[in-house]
């Protein structure tokens, strides 16, 4: 992270100057650009996996992301091949070893946790092993926009770009299957092999988030955005959209704020995902009870 002193840059509030001198670095226009894309793959993603409710086989992926980019670090790779190749990994296992019926929700939370205890333990291991400095492995828990290169960047854009275009084929069919699994099953709908699909594409997606808000804050962009967007509207489409562009704000906001002080990216992105949570449940609450006091003036009105 940039240091806290007299050199450090300033933010004037002269918006397009700011942005000017921001992006005069290539490794922050590097930030942005991967920011943007990670964003938005994940706040798709995510939609389906809180609706899914399977954030913590997401929590788990995120952790296997550890050991993978540890491991590249220790033997000298690309750790985005770690991410990727981990998280991957990860999601297969689940879906292979969980099972369909009415305890697939128990059998594959097992599955879930023990794929979790055994990453962590990969990832400490490779730790220990590793002899160079802590501010690599620092970063991976925690995110860092220095160092991404324009390669990283194109290779986030076409996993995504993978990512979306798949979804946007099994969309219906997996929306069908979230929903009412035992009657998309009696219309033929192949639910064990969207859910085994699915989760690798969310492997995917939360690799590329862990190159951006680290491994251990990555639920900020691969749950939040989703559950604020659900907390706002129930409309699927428009529920995505503002997944998307609230997970935009959140990454970007982050990467801003990150520029001008010396803490953690996935501190910022954590903070203004979780409170744009909170305004959006507050919101919500505050137009139930609106809607209750005016059902209950009615009321009182109809009986005199």
């Amino acid at each position: 992270m940039l240091l806290a002193d007299a050199n450090s840059p300033v933010f004037s509030w002269n918006l397009l100057a700011d942005f000017q001198e921001m992006w005069a670095y290539p490794f922050m226009v590097n930030a942005f650009r991967a920011g943007a894309i990670v964003s938005v793959v994940c706040a798709v993603v995510g939609w389906f996996m809180v609706l899914r409710r399977q954030t913590f086989a997401g929590h788990t992926l995120s952790v296997a992301a550890f050991p993978g980019a540890s491991l590249a670090i220790l033997v000298g790779v690309s750790t985005s091949l770690g991410y990727f190749g981990f998280c991957v990994a990860a999601a297969l296992v689940i879906a292979a070893l969980g099972r369909k019926g009415r305890d697939a929700g128990a059998e594959e939370s097992a599955v879930t946790g023990t794929v979790q205890a055994f990453a962590l333990a990969c990832g400490y291991l490779f730790i220990s092993l590793y002899k160079g400095l802590l501010e690599g492995p620092t970063a991976l828990l925690f995110g860092s926009f220095l160092g991404i290169t324009t390669g990283q960047v194109l290779l986030l854009a076409v996993v995504g770009a993978v990512v979306l275009a798949v979804l946007a084929v099994i969309g219906r069919p997996l929306l069908f299957a979230t929903v009412d699994p035992e009657v998309a099953a009696g219309r033929g709908v192949p639910v064990r092999l969207l859910s085994a699909l699915f989760l690798v594409l969310l492997g995917a997606a939360t690799a590329e988030a862990s190159q951006i808000t680290g491994t251990l804050l990555v639920f900020a962009l691969m749950v939040v955005p989703a559950a604020t967007a659900q907390q706002l509207t129930g409309r699927p489409g428009l529920s995505l959209l503002l997944a998307a562009l609230i997970g935009l704000a959140c990454c970007w906001g982050g990467l801003i704020a990150a520029y001008y002080q010396p803490y953690p990216l996935g501190f910022f992105v954590t903070t203004i995902a979780f409170t744009g949570y909170v305004l959006a449940h507050l919101g919500r609450a505050l137009h139930g009870a609106l809607g209750r006091t005016r059902g209950s003036s009615f009321g009182l009105g109809g009986a005199a």
